[in-house]
């Protein structure tokens, strides 16, 4: 439809004039107005094959248009705009029966990609879709940057479907607020959310945990308890750490999905499941599924949609929301009112936060707790990222005393690797040689923590014995040897330096 007629609502003069030459150049006519009541008389005249609208207009909110647009044109298509940047806008759109949501600024050629897929798809986006209560704006997801605004997106039409989803991202980064959104503003609000934590429970109570056992299924069950899919039922199950399930428990819960019932451990009559399964991982479950550790039917199953939470250090420009929020959070909670000064934030934005948004939550509230200044200047701020960073630190993904993570450290080479190659593409087969790097170390000292003792270094690495003694072989890992030296592992990602080494 390149003659179609766009009707446009913006109190930006300026935004009005930049969008309506680029449709007018994609070969639509545009009407243009900075007001809500001359677009909706442009509406209740028929006029318009597609509505672009603002939510702010000075008489009135853009949002509000939506419903009575559906009900008077159900075929017209409505596109949402606005710079405000929140979950709360995104899940109001399109609850409201928006066929897009478009968070500013954006670019003018996913506009035109919008407009065209909107006037040519068959029927109505959402004609479908349960009319939904408009969430308040207290939702926990926090955060107006490019990717946050992705999620944003995709959790808006997630919304009204029962669509299995497998959030991945490192620890700290927010996966159980994804899950909660999804269940707390979706179609089965008012049924329960009951979250378990797969890597907590131990191996062998895993299958009683999920779908319960009758009296008398094993020494101690002295009664029938019901398991998390019963408590479930009718609401969300939430599985955090999925990639530690064990490989029985995955057998398990395939049948699950693909039946739609389940037995009670020491049971005979089978039960219905009726959950919307929601799963999360900081590991990678495809390389899991490589290693023999995760069933690769089951993936394919839960992995319906999948969703990335970045890292903090990924999005700083959304570090000044977090920090009002928690401050907020702090003060709602009984702790002294505070504000923290631009260079205290801006400091803030430029640490690196191996820890994500748990660690910057909890030195909001460290701040808030200690200090009596009613606002933290840079200097507290300094002083308590140097006592962070000088801190003792065991957890498995910190790469050094200087607070780099490991993988911020393998991106830091990886960066300079890439940057030696002048913009030209290394040589094929990059990925094996760099997880070879990475992992011949991670196996040799293992090996050497153990004392070449095979059965506990597979045990710590979370791998089969067979699948070690495999990789040693495959590595050339000399066990009289133990590890390399230095100096043989430098050349990096290959047998080369520089531009030739990968």
């Amino acid at each position: 439809m390149a003659d179609a007629t766009i009707l446009l609502a913006d109190d930006d003069r300026s935004i009005r004039t930049v969008l309506s030459h680029a449709l007018v150049r994609a070969g639509y006519d545009v009407k243009a107005t900075g007001n809500a009541a001359t677009l909706w008389d442009w509406i209740q005249d028929g006029a318009g094959d597609m509505v672009i609208t603002d939510v702010i207009l000075p008489d009135q909110n853009g949002l509000d248009l939506v419903p009575r647009i559906r009900k008077l044109r159900p075929s017209l298509r409505v596109i949402v705009m606005s710079a405000q940047n929140t979950l709360a806008t995104a899940v109001r759109a399109t609850e409201r029966g928006a066929f897009e949501y478009l968070p500013k600024p954006f670019d003018i050629n996913e506009l035109i990609g919008v407009v065209k897929r909107g006037l040519t798809a068959s029927a109505p986006h959402g004609a479908n879709r349960r009319p939904g209560r408009a969430p308040d704006d207290g939702l926990p997801l926090i955060g107006r940057s490019p990717a946050m605004q992705e999620i944003y997106r995709t959790l808006a039409r997630l919304m009204p479907t029962d669509l299995s989803v497998v959030v991945t991202g490192e620890s700290g980064t927010g996966k159980e607020l994804i899950a909660r959104a999804l269940h707390d503003y979706g179609k089965r609000k008012n049924r329960p959310f009951v979250a378990i934590n797969m890597a907590a429970i131990p191996r062998d109570l895993i299958e009683s945990e999920l779908f319960g056992h009758e009296k008398g299924a094993f020494t101690g069950a002295d009664s029938r308890a019901p398991g998390r899919f019963a408590q479930a039922e009718g609401g969300t199950l939430f599985l955090d750490e999925i990639g530690d399930m064990p490989i029985e428990a995955q057998t398990r819960l395939l049948r699950v999905l693909q039946q739609g019932e389940y037995l009670p451990v020491g049971g005979r009559s089978p039960m219905r499941a009726n959950v919307r399964i929601v799963a999360a991982t900081h590991r990678d479950l495809r390389t899991l599924i490589r290693q023999g550790l995760f069933r690769e039917d089951l993936f394919y199953r839960l992995n319906v949609v999948p969703i990335r939470v970045p890292p903090l250090r990924e999005r700083p420009e959304d570090i000044p929301d977090l920090v009002d929020h928690f401050l907020a959070r702090a003060e709602a909670e009984g702790l002294p009112r505070k504000t923290l000064d631009e260079a205290a934030v801006a400091r803030l934005a430029r640490a690196r936060w191996p820890g994500n948004v748990r660690e910057l939550e909890n030195l909001i509230r460290r701040l808030a707790a200690l200090y009596s200044e009613e606002t933290i200047a840079t200097g507290i701020v300094e002083a308590e990222l140097a006592d962070r960073d000088e801190a003792p630190d065991s957890a498995p993904d910190r790469a050094g005393g200087d607070g780099e993570s490991i993988g911020g450290s393998v991106e830091r080479h990886l960066r300079a690797y890439f940057d030696a190659h002048d913009g030209k593409l290394p040589s094929s087969g990059l990925y094996a040689r760099v997880i070879r790097e990475v992992e011949r170390p991670l196996i040799e000292l293992s090996l050497a923590a153990t004392n070449n003792n095979q059965l506990r270094a597979a045990g710590m690495l979370g791998l089969n014995r067979n699948t070690l003694r495999k990789k040693i072989g495959d590595l050339g890992i000399d066990l009289g040897r133990g590890r390399r030296t230095a100096r043989e592992r430098s050349a990096g990602p290959g047998s080369g330096s520089g531009r030739g080494g990968a």
